[in-house]
């Protein structure tokens, strides 16, 4: 990617990601980054396409952490910072990195921009929770994508949907060890989801190009560093999640996520209905998304299965249920969409369950 493609990308990180309340300091950063030349200029070490606003943000997020006294890190919540963003923040992060560049290039080259945001969990629960009614009751379940694997942990989570009028709904054990709060309003015509206290998961597997083992200090610390790091609950929470997983590790395969989806598959019991869940996955591979959700119909021909995407429309839904423009990704507001696929009888049978908010804060109810 040559350096004017970089800096496009890092201003559309910007304005589309980081934009408006969501974060100011990464909001601030990412457009000064996208017109200098030397700082967007250090993605050129990233591979094929990961050069990313948010791996630029991670890298220097990583670097500050590791020298948490530097004067930048008054800017980082998630370090304890205060301070706003002013006058002095984007020089003092230019300087920060430009002196650091060896260390961040050497990030860069060997990094990719991996996330486990556990809130997308009450995000996904709703699906699963369809998805596993539907199959008769218990599941197996095989995350794409899945980092350290934390999505995994859905069915030993907790969760409140404050929804419109006041009104709450919860599921999961009342006692867990990690407690969700999403915000949920319903479109024109829209009822609330009914929703179980329990999810039966019978076992469980991620497959990712390169799983995080979260036991591994560097590799926690690398995962927080892909956290904003002026949203700091985010990272607790991660926290708080890789503690709780030490008592149900699910199994991680590393491979590709469709040359090697079959054989993660039959690390699943055969006879157990199948939930494949991606979340903000399929835009890291643009040009073979067809190819993956092919690969899906032809396993569910092999045993019944569903697939949850938490994912922009474009990037995946709009494959098996085509013309819903009213879900494009910008049309939406920047909001991704819970999808629902199955393949009865060789029938693709697709559903939009709901509009999602990027960490899982909220999301607004199709039905």
């Amino acid at each position: 990617m040559g350096l004017d493609q970089i800096k496009e990308a890092i201003r559309s990180f910007a304005v589309k990601e980081a934009g408006g309340v969501v974060s100011p300091l990464y909001e601030h950063l990412a457009t000064q980054a996208a017109e200098d030349d030397e700082i967007a200029g250090l993605l050129t070490s990233a591979r094929d396409g990961e050069a990313r606003g948010t791996l630029l943000m991670a890298t220097a997020h990583r670097l500050i952490q590791a020298d948490p006294i530097h004067p930048l890190s008054r800017y980082y919540p998630s370090l304890g910072g205060f301070d706003g963003v002013d006058s002095e923040t984007w020089p003092l992060f230019r300087e920060f990195l430009l002196s650091r560049e060896d260390k961040a290039r050497a990030i860069i080259a060997s990094r990719y921009t991996q996330t486990n945001e556990v809130r997308r969990a009450a995000l996904l629960y709703p699906a699963v929770a369809q998805a596993a009614k539907e199959a008769g009751g218990k599941i197996a379940l095989l995350e794409v994508g899945c980092s350290a694997g934390l999505l995994l942990g859905l069915d030993k989570f907790s969760y409140r949907y404050q929804a419109d009028g006041g009104e709450q709904l919860t599921a999961g054990p009342a006692k867990a060890a990690v407690g969700l709060h999403c915000a949920l309003d319903l479109a024109p015509g829209a009822v609330l989801p009914k929703l179980p206290k329990k999810l039966t998961v019978l076992a469980s597997v991620g497959l990712d190009r390169a799983p995080v083992d979260a036991d591994d200090e560097e590799e926690l610390a690398w995962l927080e560093a892909c956290v904003w790091a002026d949203q700091p609950d985010r990272i607790r929470l991660l926290r708080s999640a890789a503690a709780a997983q030490r008592k149900y590790k699910p199994e991680l395969i590393t491979g590709d996520a469709i040359d090697d989806l079959g054989a993660a598959v039959d690390r699943l019991p055969a006879d157990a209905p199948l939930v494949v869940i991606t979340s903000h996955v399929l835009t890291y591979f643009p040009d073979r998304r067809e190819e993956f959700i092919d690969a899906l119909a032809a396993l569910a021909g092999t045993r019944p299965l569903w697939w949850v995407s938490e994912e922009a429309y474009e990037g995946a839904l709009k494959y098996v249920l085509p013309g819903r423009d009213d879900l494009a990704f910008e049309g939406a507001g920047a909001l991704c969409t819970l999808g629902l696929v199955s393949w009865p009888d060789g029938r693709v049978n697709a559903r939009a369950l709901a509009r999602t908010a990027p960490h899982g804060q909220r999301m607004t109810w199709l039905g």
